[in-house]
């Protein structure tokens, strides 16, 4: 099939529109049992005011800072783990192209952004399970 056969599938058709956002001064162990949507495997830190960025922590982060370096997530802040700024996807992007982003940029999954809101999170899991077996 060639590109002018092929559908193209956006970013906001696989994306997980369900996440969690959280304050960056919450200990770790608050933002984890604040956790609602373990499946997106991370958590969104929010803004502290229009001009600030939007930050993120990984499961994978707490492990490798919290975990494995015996902290105890009762006294590690989320602010002192997370990482910030992020780098983001359009909603609209072609998830061809979001796949080859998030190579380049050695990414795992990454917030959806329109007008400066985070709107969903994308994966590889939602690209190749919700667009390439669904579509």
């Amino acid at each position: 099939m060639n590109d002018v056969e092929r559908k193209i599938i956006r970013v906001r058709d696989v994306m997980k529109k369900e996440f969690d956002i959280i304050d960056g001064r919450m200990t770790v162990m608050d933002a984890l049992r604040t956790m609602k949507h373990v499946e997106t495997k991370s958590l969104i830190v929010n803004k502290r005011n229009d001009d600030d960025e939007y930050g993120m922590v990984l499961i994978s982060d707490i492990a490798k800072k919290v975990l494995a370096k015996d902290r105890s997530p009762d006294r590690v802040n989320v602010y002192e783990i997370m990482t910030k700024p992020l780098l983001f996807v359009d909603p609209g992007m072609d998830i061809r192209y979001c796949a080859r982003y998030f190579e380049n940029f050695n990414l795992s999954r990454a917030p959806v952004v329109e007008d400066r809101q985070v709107i969903g999170i994308i994966s590889y899991t939602d690209m190749v399970l919700k667009g390439l077996v669904n579509f």
